[in-house]
């Protein structure tokens, strides 16, 4: 039997094929274009899988179930999408509509950061591991709890926002509303108002020049970039950025003390410039660490952008 994972996002509805052992062996995908009616996007997300089926060969029957990866709150029994601003969705039956464009019987939905979560831990990161937690550090701080090689999403499946755990009482507004929440500091957006606030207070910084003294071209290797040139101020904003970061990542592993917890996100490619003092820092904010003979493993995510189509595609096991 075969699998297929879709991956719907804001840019792009990406699918593709899994074979057994939840393989990626041929992928299709083309714009979502988000202000469209969900109705037209269900259509190209159902062509996009008979169109993998039609060049592999295969039909409806040969498809164990199909799995979607999608923005916003769902309820996975029910296969419904409770709400989703970014593709406009309320109360939408997903599964039900997938179904009936493809003729696979068996359509399952879960959140997209769940799904990629769940893909890291079977089959990227994490694998060979019972317990997982996966950090996105993108525009936003996204999770995934996985126990025992199943997500966690609570009662009402609205489980998981561990960016909005906070880390300083009074802190920085976040995008929900509160104050001091991990994602407003540990955030590629974060990131970016570290190093604004750190030009806004000196001049004595090689940032200025990189930036061409537009603060609209700040990303968030500006500061690392920087330090890497022995510029004191970018280390100063990286220094910032790893000890919140390592503070929420402590209130992680205290909490779930799982076997790996991974991170993913443009930032990642810092590789061990960013991983070494990171997990150094984590580690020594952890409960009982100088007693403690073994530690989670922090690792950065290893699927990239097939994360969320392979963990739509093991929402069946």
């Amino acid at each position: 039997m075969y699998y297929i994972g879709v991956d719907l996002g804001g840019t792009n509805i990406a699918v593709g094929l899994l074979d057994k052992d939840f393989k990626i062996i041929a992928k299709e995908k083309c714009p979502t274009r988000t202000e469209r009616d969900i109705s037209e996007i269900m259509d190209d997300m159902g062509k996009l899988c008979k169109t993998l089926m039609d060049k592999n060969n295969l039909t409806p029957d040969d498809i164990a179930y199909i799995g979607i990866a999608t923005p916003g709150s769902v309820e996975p029994p029910k296969g419904m999408v409770v709400y989703s601003n970014n593709v406009k969705m309320e109360n939408y039956p997903i599964s039900a509509e997938l179904s009936a464009r493809t003729g696979v019987k068996k359509v399952y939905v879960e959140n997209d950061a769940n799904a990629a979560a769940l893909g890291e831990a079977i089959m990227g990161a994490g694998k060979g591991s019972d317990n997982v937690i996966m950090i996105t550090l993108g525009t936003g701080v996204g999770g995934g709890i996985v126990i025992n090689r199943k997500l966690y999403s609570g009662f009402n499946f609205a489980g998981g926002e561990l960016g909005h755990t906070v880390i300083k009482t009074d802190g920085r507004t976040c995008s929900c509303g509160r104050k001091g929440c991990w994602e407003a500091y540990s955030s590629a957006t974060g990131l970016k108002n570290m190093t604004k606030d750190k030009l806004l207070s000196t001049k004595d910084t090689i940032m200025w020049d990189m930036i061409k003294n537009d603060m609209e071209n700040i990303s968030g290797r500006t500061a690392f970039d920087a330090a890497k040139k022995g510029d004191k101020a970018g280390q100063e904003v990286v220094d910032e950025y790893i000890y919140y970061l390592a503070c929420g990542i402590a209130n992680m592993v205290n909490i779930f003390q799982p076997n790996v917890l991974c991170i993913g996100g443009g930032v990642c490619g810092e590789g061990d410039y960013l991983l070494k003092p990171l997990t150094e820092l984590a580690r020594n904010q952890e409960y009982g660490h100088s007693m403690r003979k073994n530690f989670a493993e922090i690792k950065i995510a290893e699927l990239g952008n097939d994360a969320g189509i392979i963990g739509a595609g093991l929402l069946g096991q």
